[in-house]
């Protein structure tokens, strides 16, 4: 459009909330874009303009939100308090069989976004016995610092649908104050949905209390629990009931403000969210190598060796706790020329609070004061997973 002229209202293209008069060489339209869209300069578009979906880094505090990143190789658990995949955690209580969450592979091309072909997404079954009980069934993550969006209105968006029927499926937040804080705020600003047997996005804007005259202890964090069956006791998402049916998700996202932005993980790069989640939880594997070497170690004894193992990034806290696998000789210790399976499994030697170290044991044969290579012992089942979870 020509400097100094306006549009004629009876002649204008527009046609709908939000359209913008735009001109190249006649009036034209620009059709309003989707809730939270920038209008960005583009000169390959026919009036220089185009909507772009809003994309910045750190807008999402869910971590892994696409479910890309599997350090601990989840496959399938009946298990409550199971690690999923990284960063979420499989919850419930007073059920009383049949509930099974798994890991599932997108066919591609399938992918319930168009241009963000993930690899990963989150099946729930339930079998629930008995429409009368409070059968609890949830996955959750914790982000840490109970500070992250107190007080603000904010906007929780997900891919899901289900296997038949329009099932509802909720969400509740809940604040915990860490260790010495204030008694954690449960069940607060809950809500609940109908989802369909498509994918589909769908979202929920709450507000979150503040947390003016609380004490913050160690170890704080915001809650996100993502039930789909939580009988009528559980108020705060609603009476969804105890619910039989197959739950998908995908592409989970929380974030400030009133409009559910376009999907994005944490960090908006692999290399950025695996350091995120290595952050909580890390895991050496043997990488298909059944005989490669986990660290350095020291004899400390003639049945015991010692090493330290440097982590990829600096976590939350110093890991309390190691995850190995049952079988003590799925390890081994190389030391001098002599080969020695372990008697038992590694565990993390709390007495050194600076950095993890791990003992090893063997039955015998150890040389006090010599250095070896601690290892996987022909096999691809040893690992040790370091655990700074919330």
């Amino acid at each position: 459009m020509a400097t100094g002229r306006l549009p004629d209202p009876n002649t204008a293209p527009v046609t709908a909330k939000g359209d913008l008069y735009t001109y190249s060489t006649v009036p034209a339209k620009l059709t309003v874009g989707s809730n939270g869209d920038t209008l960005v300069a583009d000169s390959a578009a026919t009036t220089g303009l185009r909507w772009s979906g809003n994309y910045a880094a750190g807008k999402n505090k869910i971590i892994n939100g696409d479910f890309n990143i599997n350090q601990r190789g989840f496959s399938s658990t009946t298990s409550v308090s199971t690690y999923l995949f990284d960063r979420f955690l499989f919850g419930g209580a007073s059920y009383s069989s049949g509930v099974t969450v798994s890991a599932q592979t997108f066919t591609p091309g399938t992918a319930p976004v168009a241009g963000y072909e993930s690899t990963n997404y989150l099946r729930m079954v339930t079998a629930l016995v008995g429409a009368g009980t409070s059968t609890q069934v949830y996955f959750l993550q914790r982000i840490e610092d109970v500070r992250t969006f107190a007080g603000q209105t904010i906007t929780v968006s997900f891919w899901a649908k289900a296997n038949s029927g329009t099932p509802n499926i909720g969400i509740r937040f809940n604040q915990n104050f860490g260790s010495g804080g204030s008694t954690a705020a449960f069940g607060i600003v809950g809500s609940v949905t109908a989802i369909t047997t498509s994918w589909a996005r769908y979202s929920f804007t709450v507000t979150l209390p503040s947390i003016s005259g609380k004490t913050l202890g160690t170890g704080s964090y915001l809650e996100f629990r993502f039930y789909v069956s939580a009988g009528a006791s559980v108020a705060d998402v609603g009476a969804i009931g105890n619910q039989d049916n197959t739950f998908e998700f995908w592409g989970i996202q929380a974030e400030a403000g009133s409009v559910a932005t376009a999907f994005q993980t944490a960090t908006g790069t692999l290399q950025g969210e695996i350091a995120l989640a290595q952050r909580y939880y890390y895991r050496w594997v043997t990488g298909g190598t059944s005989t490669a070497w986990i660290q350095n170690v020291f004899n400390y004894s003639t049945t015991i060796a010692l090493g330290t193992i440097k982590l990829p990034v600096t976590m939350r806290v110093n890991p309390t706790s190691i995850d190995v696998t049952a079988t003590a000789a799925d390890y081994r210790l190389l030391t001098g020329s002599t080969v020695s399976t372990c008697s038992a499994v590694p565990v993390l030697d709390t007495s050194n609070a600076d950095s993890p170290v791990i003992k090893y044991t063997v039955a015998s044969g150890l040389t006090l004061g010599q250095g070896g290579i601690a290892g996987a012992n022909s096999t691809n089942n040893a690992y040790i997973g370091f655990n700074a979870e919330l």
